[in-house]
């Protein structure tokens, strides 16, 4: 985990600690990446929920309540995806505000339209979602970090 990343989930902390919400994380191509940096934060209890790591679509489904007829339309690496596993784990934890990624990390998975490094983040707080597509590169790892620190960027952004 990079002094970046750990630095960005401090700061989080500190604006949903401020604005006294509570976070929840869908993960899917990080596999867990984004609850890990946020709980190496000391006090963390105080501001997040739980963590989805719902790496198969079936756990989407099953853990988040995403259709498996928007899965099925869109692909698991979409934003409409994206939206719903947000959207999922407020709707299934204490939560206030959750953020969630799906993508792919490679070095294979990737399918015509989305080359290995497509990642799907999702924003989401009461009624409002807001996502996002980009393509990363480098190896699984780069691309893995980079999601992450996109991910706490990203949930400052949105509850600024």
């Amino acid at each position: 985990m990079t002094n970046d990343i750990i630095e960005l989930a401090t700061q989080v902390g500190r604006s949903l600690e401020a604005k006294r919400l509570l976070l929840a994380t869908a993960e899917s191509c990080t596999g867990g990446g984004i609850s890990y940096a946020i709980t190496e934060i000391p006090g963390s209890t105080g501001w997040f929920d739980c963590g989805f790591v719902t790496y198969s679509n079936a756990s989407k489904t099953e853990l988040l309540e995403v259709p498996a007829a928007l899965i099925a339309q869109f692909g698991s690496v979409s934003e409409e995806v994206a939206a719903a596993m947000a959207q999922g784990a407020v709707a299934n934890s204490n939560a206030d505000v959750a953020v969630s990624t799906t993508g792919i990390a490679g070095p294979t998975g990737a399918v015509p339209g989305k080359p290995v490094g497509t990642v799907c983040f999702g924003w989401s707080r009461g009624a409002t979602t807001y996502t996002e597509r980009l393509v990363f590169s480098g190896d699984r790892q780069a691309v893995r970090e980079q999601t992450v620190a996109h991910a706490l960027r990203g949930l400052l952004r949105f509850i600024e």
